[in-house]
């Protein structure tokens, strides 16, 4: 009895795990519920896709890459606006502040730019310095929006809005520096007077690390990529990943045996692999944060997505004639146009549809696009009271290329059969107005 118990405990144990697998993989995008708990596993589901289909991994070591290239340049524009400003050495003692891990990479550093600064103050090259300088610069944060960009799956900013915006962060960065020491210094001057906070103002200094590295991440994450990024989607993701990249640092500065391994094979130069290996983590962190902002933002776009994949013909003629019923009616009722992502939520409809359905009635000029902040709603260009579901059917199966193989056009038989239903369905469907077709109700 026992051993039949624990088998058929087993099995159940294997179909509930089954049915939770089932559930988080696939069944979850057919639920349309606003729980918290739901928008989770949708968000974690379309991030684990994203890591995996996005090559994370080699993304990350292309910009570990450029970033190893652009190291030095961007030293010496920091530390050139810091001598002109005239606080050079406080921004070197913030780099060591924040960087504690990397010493010697920072010395090294040091050591060619001075070389670089030196050899751009004299000599015919220094035109040639600076344009090679910035340039480096300037490829690498823009290979950096490049990849937060494809991971939004939105297009690129200008050239020249690129070149401002870069050149006005890099003037800016010593400014923060030096504010973030004054700050840290006034901190713990005005704090030392208060001895009864002291103690709490030192794990207060200690938790500070961590609100800088969740700003800055935050920040990223909604200026960086070309598109709309919600603030709280941003904050969550800087959360979670400047928690990560400061427990990340923790376990390097405390991973000891990594140092001597790589000193016994590396000797003076073993910074070099244990800075690469920094990079391409910090990398990592930073990318896995701009996918969980996209996904957290954007689970809605792929709900129900294997059925959209696997639409039949029928149904999805079906969901064509009512976002036409719908656009036609709003205007007739006299209500405003609405967006894509708009039809989706006011008529619970799947934004992967609605898009479909509107790049169709586009191509046969059923609608045409308004402009709106931002955005384009979508408005009918024929009259309630003309438009047939036999017309709106007539139009999209003659839409695009045909009669292009000449085998298959010459075969009169199926050509005959073919237009002989078309032409029976049409007729029929001639009798019935789009705008005469019941649409969903709207949600608020």
């Amino acid at each position: 009895m026992s051993t039949s118990k624990f088998t058929i405990n087993w099995k159940r144990a294997i179909l509930a795990i089954r049915k939770g697998w089932n559930f988080v993989s696939e069944d979850v995008w057919k639920c349309r519920s606003n729980n918290v708990f739901i928008h989770i596993i949708k968000t974690i589901n379309l991030s684990v896709r994203c890591f995996l289909n996005e090559m994370l991994q080699q993304r990350a070591s292309a910009l570990t890459f450029r970033t190893l290239l652009a190291i030095v340049p961007a030293l010496v524009v920091l530390i050139a606006i810091g001598k002109g400003f005239g606080f050079y050495s406080i921004i070197e003692q913030q780099l060591y502040v924040a960087f504690p891990a990397h010493d010697n990479a920072l010395k090294y550093a040091f050591t060619f730019v001075d070389g670089y600064i030196d050899q751009m103050q004299s000599g015919i090259f220094v035109g040639i310095g600076i344009v090679l300088l910035l340039w480096t610069l300037i490829t690498l944060m823009s290979d950096i929006e490049n990849t937060f960009n494809d991971l939004w799956n939105v297009p690129n900013r200008k050239l020249a809005r690129r070149i401002t915006d870069y050149l006005a962060m890099f003037i800016l960065m010593p400014i923060l520096l030096l504010l973030s020491n004054g700050m840290s210094i006034f901190a713990t001057t005005l704090l030392d007077k208060i001895p009864y906070i002291s103690s709490l103002a030192q794990h207060i200094m200690q938790v500070s690390s961590y609100v800088l590295s969740w700003g800055f991440f935050a920040l990223a994450y909604k200026l960086l990529p070309n598109a709309k990024v919600k603030y709280k989607h941003a904050i969550i993701s800087g959360i979670i990943c400047g928690t990560a990249f400061n427990i990340f640092q923790w376990i390097y500065l405390s991973g000891q045996i990594w140092v001597s391994k790589y000193n016994a094979i590396y000797g003076s130069f073993a910074f070099l692999p244990l800075l690469l290996l920094w990079m391409q983590f910090s990398w990592l962190i930073c990318l896995i944060g701009v996918v969980l902002s996209y996904s957290s933002q954007n689970v809605f776009n792929f709900d129900y997505e294997k059925d959209i994949k696997n639409i039949s013909r029928n149904y999805y003629e079906r969901v064509l004639i009512t976002i036409m019923a719908i656009i036609i009616k709003r205007r007739s009722q006299g209500k405003e146009a609405l967006t894509c992502s708009e039809l989706a939520h006011t008529y619970v409809i799947p934004i992967q549809l609605v898009s479909r359905a509107i790049n169709d009635l586009l191509h046969i000029e059923l609608i045409a696009p308004t402009p709106v902040e931002n955005d384009f709603a979508y408005i009918a260009t024929i009259d309630s009271h003309e438009l047939t579901i036999g017309q709106l059917l007539r139009l999209i199966d003659e839409h695009g290329s045909k009669d292009f193989v000449d085998s298959i056009s010459n075969n009169v038989g199926p050509n005959d059969i073919l237009c002989s239903i078309n032409n029976n369905c049409y007729d029929n469907a001639h009798q019935t107005l789009v705008a005469d077709i019941a649409i969903p109700n709207e949600v608020e």
